[in-house]
């Protein structure tokens, strides 16, 4: 699309895969576990995820940009899985 894009976020630590956790479980799995470089402080950010279920890695990633400064964070998401199919329950 020609957009300009930079590579604002780092992962802290290791996370287990989020497709074999309960829904609970994915959010405190990715908690702190990115940061947000400094060239995010100011900009207004745009994630993009592939998939997307409970919404926490998105969460989690905004929280970083957002302590780091970002002026707005958006997110855009090519699908949505249903979590209740995702986790057998």
């Amino acid at each position: 699309v020609g957009l300009p894009w930079r590579a604002a976020l780092v992962r802290r630590r290791a996370r287990r895969m989020q497709n074999v956790l309960e829904p609970a479980a994915r959010r405190a799995n990715v908690r702190d576990a990115f940061r947000a470089r400094a060239i995010a402080a100011g900009r207004r950010v745009l994630l993009v995820d592939d998939v997307t279920t409970t919404g926490g890695t998105l969460s989690a990633c905004r929280q970083a940009l957002v302590a780091a400064g970002a002026a707005a964070v958006y997110a855009a998401a090519v699908a949505r899985a249903d979590a209740t199919e995702a986790t057998g329950a």
